[in-house]
């Protein structure tokens, strides 16, 4: 009875496109050249029907899961498939028998986990026995770079492998096949050149996002007898407003692109990263406090305005939220960019810090210390100390007197970065 509900149900399911052209084996695969070419490692390891544990960590649509069902199938192994977000350790230990009933007869098992990173610490530790023993090998696939999402134990039983976004040429050859399948099992259609582009810029280097634009764009195009049209248009009215890609790495990527590009002076690429970062649904406090670490850091006291402006615009943007705040905050952006640069304030207590991590702990001299109360001058406290307003031309020493006249500040030159080449005009601002 389970098996003719099964059929049933299989039978009336409407299959996507993107599952439907899932590539059968690695020679159809495309893109990812820099993992799968004729003699990468993992390629000489897959020929030799060797098993290893992996992350593959990538972009969404970048064959994430494909990949791992064809290195299942070039071993000949039990592929056991779960996602993290619906499974958990009883999952694991039910996965974990298989594979030792798997073993009995000579197979190996690959437990593939999809969105690993969505696994909390007390799972990912119910994988490591396994993996330790070679019960199971494991396959976990994420958006999120490992680093910050997969314990250190987990880590470092398995291979990270960085899937790249498909490049524009896998894309179109994806979207042809597409249309080309279609074709074969329903009408024909007719498109131009401008159709291809559009999806292909759509999809951003994901897979499965051009292939559900092409198939739904197939089906609502227009059907005169028996041949479709598909034009710009519907594609425009399907497609909608493309959603941003963000994921945690691209949090941390945009963030750090922002403030070199601050400190480099490109205020065309600051607003840029500005506008990326909006976009995508970032905090804008946290983009105003990345512009106040950047105008203190990086600009200090070539232009001291800056520090206030950004500081300005944090309270600006905390006022008015967003869309509005987006203004203010790309009117600090410009000005920080433009700014004369000095990174003296940064240099100066890096370099003290330094010195007392090293060991260079010192007490201040004696004639700086607290003198207030009264048993002070017993001990000799503040005892030669000289009033720096009545007596401004008299030396005395600051500093520890282990540290002599050392030089934190540096009396560097106000610096203008230029960040292109066709002209490098760096000015020295007395």
């Amino acid at each position: 009875m389970d098996n003719l509900f099964t059929a049933l149900e299989n039978q009336n399911k409407q299959i996507p496109l993107a599952e439907l052209l899932r590539p059968k084996n690695l020679k159809d695969f495309l893109g990812q050249s820099n993992v799968l070419s004729q003699n990468s490692p993992l390629m000489n390891l897959l020929k030799t029907n060797r098993l290893f544990s992996l992350i593959l960590w990538g972009t969404p649509g970048c064959g994430k899961t494909t990949l791992a069902r064809l290195i299942a199938t070039q071993t000949n192994s039990q592929f056991i498939e779960m996602s993290a977000v619906t499974s958990g350790v009883k999952d694991i230990k039910e996965s974990v028998e298989s594979a030792k009933t798997a073993l009995r007869s000579g197979t190996k098992t690959i437990l593939f986990i999809d969105e690993i990173h969505r696994y909390s610490k007390t799972q990912q530790d119910a994988l490591l026995p396994h993996l330790e023993n070679g019960t199971i090998f494991l396959i976990g696939s994420t958006t999120e770079n490992p680093s910050f999402q997969v314990i250190p134990a987990l880590l470092s039983r398995v291979q990270v492998i960085r899937l790249n976004s498909l490049n524009d040429d896998s894309v179109k050859n994806i979207v042809l096949k597409g249309f080309d399948y279609l074709q074969e099992n329903y009408q024909k259609i007719t498109f131009d050149e401008e159709v291809i582009k559009f999806i292909i810029n759509h999809a951003r280097g994901d897979a499965r996002t051009a292939l559900n634009l092409v198939e739904n764009s197939y089906f609502a195009s227009n059907l005169s007898g028996n041949q479709r049209n598909l034009n710009i248009e519907i594609l425009e009215n399907i497609s909608q407003k493309r959603n941003t890609r963000y994921s945690q790495q691209e949090h941390y990527d945009c963030a750090s692109a922002f403030q070199k590009s601050l400190r480099g002076s490109d205020a065309d690429a600051a607003i840029y990263y500005l506008a990326k970062m909006i976009a995508a649904g970032e905090d804008p406090r946290f983009i105003a406090r990345r512009l106040i670490v950047t105008a203190s850091e990086d600009v200090g006291n070539a232009d001291t305005d800056a520090l206030n402006i950004a500081i300005n615009a944090y309270k600006a943007v905390e006022l008015l939220g967003l869309p509005e705040g987006r203004i203010p905050l790309a009117q600090a952006v410009i000005y920080v960019a433009k700014a004369p640069k000095s990174n003296t304030a940064i240099c100066a207590i890096d370099g003290a810090l330094s010195d007392i991590e090293r060991g260079a702990d010192y007490p201040p001299p004696m004639h700086l210390r607290d003198s207030h109360y009264k048993d002070a001058s017993k001990y000799g406290f503040g005892e030669g100390y000289v009033y720096s307003h009545s007596s401004p031309q008299q030396y005395q020493q600051f500093l520890p007197d282990e540290l002599g006249n050392k030089k934190y500040v540096k009396d560097n030159p106000k610096i203008k970065v230029c960040p292109k080449n066709d002209k490098w005009n760096e000015e020295l601002n007395t």
